[in-house]
């Protein structure tokens, strides 16, 4: 199984004027917006099958987990938002899921830092060896009997964007 684990895109600034009173509803920018589902398409060029879609509740990961699931095809049935990975979260129990499913590939959204812990516990890491940018990606290769998954790639959102980039 294929573990792409997506940061989400650019949201409203929480200082800005506009931005909501509570976090968890701070959207994404028009631009976030774009520059997701341009990044987005770049995991199309890689060849990614997604089959399901495990995401933060916030406002900006249900956001782009929609987008997601748009680019890439999958239900929306399958996007499932998972309160464990709120910011403080603990994915933890989520993970240990993982090697139950017979998924060929699922995508979790998040936040930083969690992203990057999580991808080091996936590696059996006790530190993160990763910064994942807004709409940045780590693809990760799990399969049955392993202890642990192995990193197959990081990506920046810009170098998404150009591998999704239609001539």
């Amino acid at each position: 199984m294929r573990i792409y684990i997506f940061r989400h895109g650019i949201a409203v600034d929480a200082g800005a004027p506009t931005a909501p009173e509570a976090d968890a509803d701070r959207p994404l920018t028009a631009e976030g917006t774009e520059r997701t589902r341009m990044a987005l398409h770049g995991l199309i060029s890689m060849g990614a099958v997604v089959d399901r879609i495990w995401t933060s509740p916030y406002a900006r990961c249900a956001q782009t987990a929609m987008l997601a699931a748009e680019v890439l095809g999958v239900p929306r049935m399958s996007v499932d938002r998972r309160p464990e990975l709120v910011p403080e979260g603990d994915p933890t129990v989520l993970l240990a899921q993982l090697p139950q499913l017979h998924d060929d590939g699922v995508m979790i959204i998040g936040h930083s830092p969690m992203v990057d812990t999580m991808i080091a516990q996936l590696l059996g890491l006790g530190t993160p060896i990763s910064a994942l940018k807004k709409a940045g990606l780590a693809v990760l290769q799990h399969k049955p009997g392993m202890i642990h998954a192995k990193l197959l790639g990081l990506y920046e959102p810009k170098t998404l964007r150009r591998l999704g980039r239609v001539e």
